[in-house]
């Protein structure tokens, strides 16, 4: 008790968020094995694309998209930018398991998200292939999103 009480002040003392200190000591279940196991979403034809976006631009730095053997945990690193100097509206992000039922996991990683992205440095997530999407709107409402797949070896 007495250890925790003295992490509290530390990381009141320095500024950080403690949830987000505390969550870093272990690794923060982003997919369980049951919602994994849910049906998966019908397939979409992506191939057309009207206009142009002008909303913020979503960036996966981590894991890399041909990353293969990937083992849980994962680090989970997404880049915002806004368009034309516009500044991200960080409470907008909207993270979406894609399945038959989408599962939102905008919760599990709201500790972790800043206007210049998501950092989470232990995803825990089940093997398997998984197809995430984020959605974030700048301060202007306009909106971006990029869905993306992370395959995680057995």
């Amino acid at each position: 008790m007495k250890i925790s009480a003295i992490i509290t002040c530390l990381i009141a003392a320095v500024g950080i968020d403690a949830r987000a200190a505390l969550a870093q000591s272990k690794p923060v279940i982003l997919i369980t094995a049951e919602e994994s196991n849910l049906g998966a979403a019908p397939s979409q034809d992506l191939t057309f694309r009207a206009g142009v976006s002008r909303g913020p631009s979503i960036t996966v730095i981590s894991p890399k998209p041909n990353d293969t053997g990937l083992q849980s945990p994962i680090r989970l690193q997404l880049k915002f930018e806004g368009r034309g100097g516009a500044q991200i509206d960080a409470d907008s992000l909207k993270l979406t398991y894609v399945k038959k039922s989408a599962v939102d996991l905008t919760e599990r990683v709201k500790a972790f998200v800043k206007p210049a992205g998501i950092d989470l440095p232990e995803a825990a997530v089940p093997p398997g292939t998984h197809t995430l999407r984020a959605e974030i709107k700048d301060k202007g409402g306009r909106a971006g999103s990029l869905t993306f797949v992370v395959k995680v070896a057995n």
